[in-house]
């Protein structure tokens, strides 16, 4: 019952959630390495598919090389646990006109251990993980702005007419 309450106060308050069922025309401009075809990947999942290069809006990240610190050390000195930190820099475009830029950092820790192949699943799925909460971050943020970006376009439609 609550949620019908807060559904339809919602409604009457001309409240309009961002994810309705609309076409984000968003290309997603080639990422350098591995993790950046990764990241690519789960941006154009996020938009609802790949989109040509002559797509209204234009999306161009900046993947860094991850970062690896040293979080947990044993008495010997050795590493116990790990930290992976990506960071990305994007532009967002219209028309060739930038509408929004920023910074997006993700991190996760994980588990070092001495053997070799558990170590490299440990850190593959810390990256994993880490370009998914990434591809969020960013994803999300050029939502909300492809959305402010129609709203203000369509406002000053109005106004000329």
């Amino acid at each position: 019952m609550k949620k019908y309450i807060l559904l339809l106060l919602l409604t009457s308050c001309g409240f309009q959630p961002m994810y309705t069922e609309r076409d984000t025309d968003i290309y997603v401009a080639p990422i350098s390495g591995i993790n950046g075809i990764e990241l690519r990947n789960s941006l154009n999942t996020k938009f609802g598919g790949v989109h040509d290069a002559d797509a209204k809006y234009t999306l161009t990240v900046n993947l860094r090389n991850p970062v690896t610190r040293y979080k947990g050390l044993e008495v010997t000195g050795d590493a116990t646990w790990q930290e992976i930190v990506l960071t990305a820099s994007y532009n967002l475009t219209a028309n060739g006109k930038r509408i929004a830029r920023g910074t997006e950092s993700a991190s996760e820790s994980y588990t070092f251990v001495r053997y070799l192949v558990a170590a490299n699943a440990s850190y593959n799925n810390a990256v994993q993980n880490t370009i998914q909460v990434l591809a969020d971050k960013i994803g999300t943020r050029v939502i909300a702005e492809t959305y402010k970006h129609e709203n203000n376009s369509s406002k000053t439609d109005t106004a000329k007419k």
